[in-house]
């Protein structure tokens, strides 16, 4: 169970004191929907034993050819974004048992000052210890190419964001926004008795030998078919497993997360995304939420009243920031097209009433 989840839940209620009891999502989410959704959020986070450590990891967020634009090769993710947690960590597992990844280990902790230069296309990293290269990172005068991140190291520090950047650069490995929302969504789903793949099977492309959530992208989630509700975004609508849509410049939906909780009286809305426009330490799979005064339960997400905690950075130090200081302002973008929007799968809102949590066997 990571950090972040623990941190929600106590701010909801201080009962849950154990390992053990916060281990179980029914330990405080019950069994319904957002115990089903915490379940398989849970899912994207592994323990591992690093170099003596003890590190919990995240899915990684993953989309192909993020940056491709002057790489001068396709950069495609193993998976393809749209590959669930058991596959990730599989494939995770083989990475960090790795020679490759040992010696990076070693550099980390080498106790010298130094630049890590990750080569998206060739799959590879170095070292620079150029006194130059390294002040301009101390300074924050670094602007890197968006396929060669630059990453300043002081030899003492090693931890589950270095981690992440080899997954990231290296290992090409995790999930896209979409993916991660359909993974979601897919087991709330089957936890109502539903193939979410088979009932939507008319609205993806033809797909006899690949998994059809390869082609789940957010515009998906944007459909006009009857499969999809739109729900105005008024706070007392909201419902765990809607999918929250957010805007690009030219009104497409470029970003998708998924509602988890919505609660009425402490004034919270929970919900889970993949991004790597994040804290440093939150890139990849995270939890977010939305503050609210519980006497205006009507008001609408695009409201600037309401506190949305989750910040935005770039991927790594140096990059160029993103245009959006909070999901909110992201959200709010692009009011001449309507700005976010709120939609609800017709198959989770049949099922809800006997969606339970599964007992581990």
């Amino acid at each position: 169970m990571n950090a972040e989840a623990a941190t929600v839940s106590r701010q909801h209620d201080g009962a849950i004191s154990t390992i053990q009891e916060f281990s179980n999502p029914s330990a405080f989410w019950g069994t319904g929907i957002e115990a089903v959704i915490e379940k398989a959020y849970r899912e994207c986070f592994k323990t591992y034993i690093l170099n003596g450590m003890i590190m919990t990891l995240r899915v990684p967020f993953a989309q192909n050819n993020e940056r491709a634009a002057v790489a001068g090769s396709d950069l495609i993710i193993v998976g393809d974004g749209k590959a669930g947690p058991q596959f990730i960590w599989d494939q995770i597992d083989d990475i960090l048992a790795s020679d490759d990844f040992a010696a990076y280990e070693k550099i980390l902790k080498d106790k010298r000052e130094k630049v890590l230069i990750f080569d998206l296309p060739e799959k590879q990293w170095s070292v620079s210890r150029d006194l130059f290269d390294i002040a301009r990172m101390k300074t924050g005068f670094y602007r890197p190419l968006p396929h060669k991140p630059y990453v300043f190291s002081s030899g003492n520090n090693y931890a589950a964001a270095d981690v992440y950047n080899y997954l990231y650069c290296i290992g090409r490995i995790g999930m896209d926004c979409s993916g991660f929302v359909w993974y979601i969504l897919s087991r709330a789903a089957q936890a109502g008795g539903i193939d979410l793949e088979r009932r939507l099977d008319r609205l993806l492309p033809p797909a006899r030998a690949v998994n059809p959530a390869f082609y789940v992208g957010t515009s998906f989630f944007n459909s006009k078919s009857a499969e999809f509700l739109q729900i105005e975004d008024k706070i007392h609508n909201l419902r765990p497993g809607d999918v929250m849509l957010f805007r690009d410049k030219d009104g497409t939906m470029a970003h998708s997360a998924v509602i988890q909780s919505v609660d009425l009286e402490t004034g919270i809305v929970r919900y889970f995304q993949c991004t790597d426009e994040a804290p440093y330490k939150e890139r990849g799979v995270h939890e977010s939420v939305i503050r609210f005064d519980p006497e205006k339960k009507e008001l609408s997400l695009k409201d600037k009243s309401l506190l949305w905690s989750q910040a935005r950075f770039p991927p790594f130090p140096g990059e160029t920031p993103s245009a959006y200081s909070t999901d909110g302002e992201r959200y709010r973008a692009f009011p001449e097209f309507g700005a976010g929007k709120i939609v609800r799968l017709r198959a989770i809102a049949e099922i809800v009433g006997r969606i339970r949590l599964a007992e581990d066997r």
